[in-house]
């Protein structure tokens, strides 16, 4: 149910698309983006999802194709012939006609073939279940990506925001010494060291900024738009989410259990090793013979009835059955057989090594997930910590107890408190989502 609801959203946003990506560069303007109008524009116009999509569609021909095996084929023959008078051979005096024709309709049903049609039937419906569980596969990861590229333009601009107070920290600590220098009272070694900070904090304003162009690109790029050549420097994009703490609470043995069973690659695999049983099983139907029902009806000029003419037909119903078995065919069906037994096989081993990837997924998504999320409560205090450390040693050296240099230690040591807290924030989302993606969860929803 899922699955179809997804298939339902994800083609109507294809039916939308066209507009999408033709009003794309206005609404990345004008409209501010949450994160989860990013994943609902990515089910929209996501150049990963809209080739998952056509993959989609080209499985439901596999599947039509695979059924056919198990139903009646209805086929129609017509011939007109022309010979030459020469070439006819009759008795002495009759008539035969050099122009012949012959017109018929028959439908044949096999009713028994060594079990390749149930096969077909069930490979059918695992061909279409694997498919919608690869299509799965393809929006769990695109709109993960999508989220996680969001994350990294609200930490890129964060970052920026931290640079740029430091850098307004610094130049602020630079005015104040050249004042005292110009008072004398504070020598001109204080003016450098104050320039020195000054000018190696730049560097880290300069790469947040550039951090931040390309972290837009990224995300523009996972969304599908098609930005102007005149936008080359900068991608205008409002996001409105911030990053955030909320609280996720998993336990790590039902996180396993609820990704071997919800993981679509796990589905997919599971419909793969179905359908090469079902591969096997149309194999083995080469030891069988093919017993098939017809029923037709044939029109035919007539050849001996007077008067011969085209126009003089004969017609009529027909039906029976046909039986057809190769006894022997050169050990090209055991050839076939050991084939499909050897595609089972390794499907089984695939499936069961995937098994053991997805919970290594889960098991290494989770470490991470605690580690950001210590790392985040560790960083709890400590910008406030270190807020009170730069008050306090801007009053010592305005008290003569204190030096200029603890003063930029303070400074450094905010930075540094600020640029990891929001890190930690960024690192902890990101593992989040991570984690949601291991277990199989929805996307969209783990947003809210």
């Amino acid at each position: 149910m899922k699955a179809l609801k997804t298939i339902v959203v994800s083609l109507l946003g294809a039916v939308l698309c066209g507009n999408a990506v033709a009003q794309g560069v206005t609404n990345l303007v004008a409209q501010p983006l949450s994160l989860v109008n990013c994943l609902n524009l990515a089910l929209q116009q996501s150049p990963a999802i809209r080739d998952a999509r056509s993959d989609l569609k080209a499985q439901h021909g596999l599947v039509i194709t695979t059924r056919a095996v198990a139903l009646p084929r209805l086929q129609a023959t017509g011939e007109y012939k022309y010979t030459d008078t020469n070439a006819i051979e009759g008795f002495p005096g009759a008539n035969v006609p050099n122009r012949n024709w012959r017109v018929g309709v028959e439908i044949v049903q096999d009713i028994y073939d060594g079990g390749k049609s149930i096969a077909a039937v069930r490979a059918a419906g695992a061909t279409k279940r694997q498919a919608i569980a690869q299509y799965d596969t393809a929006i769990a990861d695109a709109l993960l990506a999508v989220r996680v590229a969001y994350y990294d333009v609200l930490l890129a601009s964060q970052q920026i925001t931290v640079h740029e107070a430091s850098v307004n920290l610094l130049q602020k600590e630079l005015e104040d010494q050249q004042h005292r220098y110009e008072a004398g009272t504070v020598p001109k070694f204080n003016v450098l060291r104050a320039e020195v900070a000054v000018a190696n904090e730049r560097p880290n304003l300069i790469r947040a900024r550039n951090d931040y162009r390309i972290a837009k690109n990224n995300l523009s790029n996972l969304l599908g738009y098609n930005l102007p050549r005149d936008i080359f420097e900068d991608v205008p994009m409002q996001l409105t989410d911030t990053l955030d703490d909320a609280p996720y609470q998993v336990n790590l043995p039902d996180a396993i259990q609820q990704a071997l069973s919800r993981r679509s690659e796990l589905i997919a695999m599971r419909e793969n090793e179905t359908l090469q049983k079902m591969g096997v099983i149309n194999a083995r139907a080469g030891y069988h013979p093919t017993l098939s029902v017809f029923a037709g009806y044939d029109w035919y000029n007539a050849q001996f009835t007077a008067p011969v003419t085209l126009g003089h037909d004969i017609h009529g119903w027909d039906a029976g059955a046909r039986m057809t078995w190769n006894i022997f065919d050169g050990l090209a069906t055991h050839g076939h057989v050991v084939q499909a037994k050897a595609m089972h096989e390794k499907s089984q081993t695939d499936l069961a090594n995937e098994s053991r990837q997805v919970e290594l997924d889960v098991r290494t998504a989770y470490s991470l997930f605690i580690e950001a999320r210590e790392v985040l409560d560790s960083q709890e205090k400590v910008q406030q910590e270190a807020e009170e450390a730069l008050r306090e040693a801007n009053a010592r050296a305005e008290a003569g107890t204190g030096t200029q240099l603890d003063v930029l230690d303070a400074e450094t040591s905010l930075t540094q408190a600020r640029t990891t807290q929001i890190q930690a924030l960024h690192d902890y989302d990101t593992a989040r989502a991570r984690l949601q993606r291991a277990v199989g969860e929805d996307m969209v929803a783990g947003t809210k």
